[in-house]
């Protein structure tokens, strides 16, 4: 496993459980569910951080 996969490993495994394929689209499917997912743990630190 490289980084990219593990960074792309929460966008992968959406898509696949949704039944669709990671790549059909050029991955923006898999591009807006990482982007969701990250955007979630980066509020979380820095809301823990600021609190």
């Amino acid at each position: 496993m490289t980084v990219s996969d593990a960074i792309l490993w929460p966008g992968t495994k959406l898509c696949q459980r949704m039944g669709l394929n990671p790549e059909s689209d050029g991955g923006l499917l898999r591009w807006m569910f990482n982007t969701l997912f990250y955007l979630v743990i980066s509020l979380i630190i820095v809301w823990i951080i600021v609190v």
